[in-house]
């Protein structure tokens, strides 16, 4: 059964089943701006309208929003995937990993009314010309060839969506986020550049890097 509502078109989930070895800790508990990183993530979603549920966990996290346990263990990001794509009858699965808390909410709405608009299986963001692989907007379409990828034990998350949109004969949807910004049609809270979005909260010092960043654009504003 659905953990989700069923007349949602769109749902959202954090990846949040990482190692999180560099941290020497779960990042999802880890605190950024006084909350822990899960509690930014999913906020992300639900300011962009989104149901959310978290796709793996190794803690617990039931007490944040409902949980999708990995199917087995070890098999990173597109596990989750999988499992979370399993899990929902939406028509569009919305992911973001736990540990991109600068990520404004602007951008996944968007990436979200753009795939309901092309019908893209696959769109994603690129920054600097390179794509990112989170956030990721997901047509349920895919799924039987994230599965088959998974199965192969080819787990690299952007190679799987080349091989779904492939399959769709469809290139992924590749959304460049300073054209996005540029335009109007996607913004930051605290005004950060996008080229600070995509930073990944992988280790102490990154923790660090984000909170000097997020300091400074208050003191500027």
């Amino acid at each position: 059964m659905s953990l989700l509502h069923r007349d949602a078109d769109a749902a959202g989930f954090v990846l949040a089943g990482g190692e999180s070895s560099r941290m020497g800790t779960d990042k999802a508990l880890v605190e950024f701006a006084g909350q822990p990183l899960i509690v930014h993530a999913l906020g992300i979603l639900r300011t962009a309208g989104l149901d959310a549920a978290i796709a793996g966990a190794r803690s617990e996290l039931g007490v944040y929003a409902p949980v999708v346990a990995d199917r087995k263990p070890g098999q990173g990001p597109l596990g989750g995937i999988c499992a979370a794509l399993a899990s929902s009858t939406a028509q569009w699965a919305v992911f973001i990993s736990v540990d991109l808390p600068l990520l404004p909410a602007s951008l996944v709405d968007y990436l979200v009314a753009h795939a309901r608009v092309t019908g893209s299986v696959v769109t994603v963001a690129s920054v600097n010309g390179f794509p990112q692989t989170f956030p990721v907007v997901i047509h349920r379409d895919a799924q039987p060839v994230l599965e088959s990828e998974l199965e192969a034990g080819r787990w690299g998350c952007y190679s799987a969506y080349v091989a779904a949109a492939s399959r769709q004969a469809q290139p992924i949807a590749i959304l460049p986020v300073e054209i996005l910004a540029q335009s109007g049609h996607v913004s930051h809270p605290d005004d950060l550049p996008p080229t600070r979005w995509f930073l990944n909260l992988n280790s102490p010092r990154d923790l660090a890097r984000a909170t000097a960043h997020r300091a400074a654009s208050h003191r500027v504003s």
